[in-house]
């Protein structure tokens, strides 16, 4: 399934278009995230953004730090804390996986996308991912780029 077909089933809010060129990415996991509700109808605005974020362990918990979920302008008085941490729920056999690979392997857990599913729930796609050196980034960079002009020859010829 690629990205276009994705999008069609899912809504989705906000995307991380730097995690795929900063880190490979090894796998991928879908997880819920807890939100209050003025959070939710500022997702459905889809104003959201996770070009800095990652997630981390915290008392057992994985932890969704430094995502930014600006404040919902027509709410009451109470209002949520924009880069708040916000708890991310796994199944406890991937948070293990996730914790493991974290803390043995040197990896770092990044989110993808957030995006409402088919039932109106909110879910993160999680990258279980490692950094990529300043050389494998241009490497990469010169074979998205040959790919472009391969496809590009193909549909002239």
């Amino acid at each position: 399934m690629n990205a276009k077909q994705a999008d069609s089933e899912v809504n989705v809010v906000a995307r991380n278009r730097r995690a795929r060129h900063n880190y490979f990415i090894d796998s991928t996991i879908e997880a819920g995230i807890m939100l209050e509700g003025t959070e939710v109808k500022s997702l459905r605005l889809g104003q959201a953004s996770i070009e800095e974020s990652y997630a981390t362990d915290r008392d057992g918990e994985l932890i969704l730090l430094n995502s930014y979920i600006p404040e919902y302008r027509s709410a009451s008085v109470t209002q949520h804390e924009p880069r708040r941490g916000r708890k991310l729920l796994l199944r406890k056999r991937e948070l293990a996986k996730l914790v493991n690979a974290v803390s043995r392997e040197g990896m770092t857990v990044v989110p993808l996308s957030i995006y409402f599913n088919k039932r109106g729930f909110a879910k993160v796609e999680l990258g279980l991912a490692k950094g990529k050196h300043q050389h494998e980034k241009r490497n990469s960079i010169k074979e998205r780029d040959w790919k472009r002009d391969q496809a590009r020859l193909l549909r002239h010829s």
